[in-house]
């Protein structure tokens, strides 16, 4: 799978902005540092109940090469959507999860939209009808993103973690692709 896709972005070269090239394709090896890292810095306790940096090799590990869809602009990891069915059992056969990061100095610029679209485009080619996705209620700015893209909450685990100094809920939130 291969997107091409034109984005403005900001660049120190040229004022104000730049156009570059956003490609949506499938994770490669010499893509694990850049993924071990983006992961590392973007999970903090108001996004992730469960925050463990990891080594390259530990990554590697839990997202073998080819399991996520990456945006890379130029040489830049941009951002990053795992993408996996969301139980072994038949019977779940037919929905997806989605977990999303985009590099702070690409948040805004429509990264993470195109992330979610290839998603789905990919969720649909496998027959996928749901796509389904975990979210912390302190982050709004998520919550928001999601519901933009046509995600709507489907249930809450109220304090389900304590994070922060405070207990948060889980919310869980499908969007259906038929």
């Amino acid at each position: 799978m291969w997107y091409i896709i034109p984005v403005t972005l900001p660049s120190e070269r040229q004022e104000p902005r730049m156009t570059e090239q956003l490609e949506i394709r499938w994770s490669r090896a010499e893509d694990m540092p850049a993924l071990t890292a983006l992961n590392n810095r973007i999970w903090d306790e108001t996004n992730s109940p469960h925050v463990a940096p990891m080594t390259e090799a530990e990554y590697a590990e839990r997202h073998p090469t080819g399991a996520e869809l990456v945006a890379v602009v130029g040489e830049a990891l941009a951002g990053f959507v795992i993408f996996r069915t969301a139980s072994p059992m038949k019977s779940h056969a037919h929905v997806a999860e989605l977990a999303i990061a985009v590099n702070p100095e690409f948040q805004g610029l429509g990264v993470g939209r195109k992330l979610v679209e290839a998603a789905c485009a990919e969720a649909k080619a496998q027959g996928k009808r749901k796509l389904s996705l975990r979210v912390m209620s302190t982050n709004e700015k998520a919550i928001a993103f999601y519901k933009k893209l046509g995600f709507q909450e489907q249930g809450r685990l109220v304090e389900e973690f304590y994070a922060g100094g405070r207990y948060v809920d889980d919310i869980l939130m499908y969007k259906m692709l038929t």
